[in-house]
């Protein structure tokens, strides 16, 4: 993930920064409690894309 787009965007459910988790390849929102995917390189904000986690 770049560095500098991971700085630059926002979860779009709750306007916080991002967590990358490289292990799952998803961006996480720890306030809403939910994850985005990255497909192709792109991560996917969407709020109906996100999934909760755990």
């Amino acid at each position: 993930m770049n560095e500098k787009l991971l700085n630059t965007i926002a979860c779009p459910i709750t306007q916080t920064k991002l967590e990358w988790d490289k292990e799952n390849n998803r961006l996480i929102s720890r306030l809403a409690n939910v994850a985005y995917p990255i497909e192709n390189g792109i991560p996917v904000l969407l709020p109906e894309k996100s999934y909760a986690i755990d």
